[in-house]
Formats: structure tokens, C-alpha cells, sequence
């Protein structure tokens, strides 16, 4: 059992997958906006995450209500939305493997735009 962890380990090495990533389990935190936040709907809001991509996940994509908005790369940062239409939103950031399917690791946030 050791000298498989050891492999495992070396072979992430080599991919380029720092050990610490590939052995932590997938999550996603979105730090901004907060749920139940109140957004404008003039502006370009932003939201702030930080993902952990898990040992199956790649990148991650960012939804509004369901409809995919658009592909982030960075696990960590902050993203500028277009406009949203006034009304309750759902904010969803969601874990994907390479061929973009989703794995089942995802955080949503509910948000009125006013």
C-alpha cells in the first residue's frame, strides 16, 4: 500500500500535479457575492472564488441560472460578469474534467439583481 502512494505520488509528480492538489478531495468557495446578496444591474458584478479541482476535475465553469456563462482557467481569482437581467439569480461555479463535463463538485449562490 506505501509504494503505491509513493507511485501515485511520483507519477503526479511527473504530470506536473503538485501532490498536495491531486490528493485533496474537490470543493468549491465562492467568496464573493455573498448568498442573498443584492446586485445591480447596470454594473459588471464580479465574483470571487477558489476551487480545489480534486483529482478529477480539470478547470471549472461559471453558470447563471442554469446557462453556462463562461470557461475559467484560474482556480483561484476573480471574474467579471456581463450584466444581469433584474430579477433572483443563481450563481453556480461548477468542477469539469478536461472534456468539460461537469463531476458533481459545484457551489451556487442565490442573488437578487436589481
Amino acid at each position: 500500500m506505501k509504494e503505491r502512494t509513493l507511485y501515485t505520488l511520483f507519477a503526479a509528480l511527473l504530470l506536473g500535479v503538485s501532490a498536495p492538489a491531486f490528493a485533496a478531495p474537490a470543493m468549491v468557495t465562492i467568496t464573493s457575492p455573498a448568498e442573498g446578496a443584492k446586485l445591480d444591474a447596470m454594473a459588471q458584478n464580479k465574483i470571487s472564488y477558489e476551487v480545489v479541482p480534486g483529482p478529477k476535475g480539470d478547470h471549472v465553469h461559471l453558470y447563471v441560472d442554469g446557462k453556462e456563462m463562461a470557461v475559467l482557467r484560474q482556480l483561484k481569482g476573480t471574474y467579471t460578469m456581463d450584466t444581469l437581467a433584474a430579477g433572483n439569480r443563481e450563481i453556480c461555479i461548477k468542477v469539469v474534467e478536461k472534456n468539460h463535463t461537469p463531476i458533481g463538485v459545484e457551489k451556487c449562490v442565490k442573488v437578487t439583481v436589481q
